[in-house]
């Protein structure tokens, strides 16, 4: 499974994936994370709808952190793999990593 925290330690393979140095990526999620937050505030769902429960329950995610969400999103942009390659590399099932490309393009074309 493709990691933030294994890629940052290599930076050739972290330009490879991201065409960002490990320096840039950092430059960028700042920004990348108001951008999700200010469109998915935690009191609600990923639907738009007031949270019934507390944020953070049920099955956690293979994308959990900011870093791996951008991480996700910038292999994406790059490369452009079949949802079944960027699943794999991901650890999710093609499903999931469907929904994720959508969630990001919907964010960038805001």
């Amino acid at each position: 499974m493709l990691t933030y925290e294994e890629l940052q330690t290599k930076p050739r393979k972290f330009v490879a994936f991201s065409s960002l140095t490990p320096a840039e990526f950092l430059d960028v999620l700042p920004a990348f994370e108001r951008a999700y937050q200010e469109s998915y505030p935690a009191s609600q769902t990923r639907a738009g709808k007031r949270r019934k429960r507390k944020a953070g329950a049920g099955r956690k995610s293979s994308l959990e952190s900011m870093e791996q969400k951008l991480l996700f999103a910038l292999v994406y942009q790059k490369s452009y793999p079949l949802q079944a390659v960027q699943a794999e590399l991901f650890g999710m099932a093609q499903s999931r990593a469907n929904e994720w490309i959508h969630v990001f393009l919907r964010n960038a074309r805001k």
